[in-house]
C-alpha cells in the first residue's frame, strides 16, 4: 500500500497595506465584476505585469 504523505504548506501569500486612489479601486471592482477574478487576483497579475515588463533608467 502507498503511503499519503503530507509535506507543509509553503505559504507564499503574504498581506500588503496600500493607498490607491478610489478611482483605481472603483476600476479594480469593476474588472473583477467582467472577469469573475477577486480584486485582489488582479492587482497581483498586474504587479507582475508590471515588474516583468519594467525598465529602470540610471539617472544621467
Amino acid at each position: 500500500m502507498e503511503k499519503f504523505i503530507i509535506t507543509p504548506k509553503e505559504d507564499k501569500a503574504i498581506t500588503m497595506t496600500i493607498r490607491i486612489d478610489r478611482t483605481i479601486q472603483e476600476q479594480y471592482n469593476e474588472l473583477s465584476a467582467k472577469t469573475n477574478r477577486s480584486r485582489n487576483e488582479l492587482i497581483g497579475m498586474a504587479l507582475q505585469f508590471a515588474l516583468d515588463h519594467m525598465e529602470v533608467r540610471e539617472k544621467e
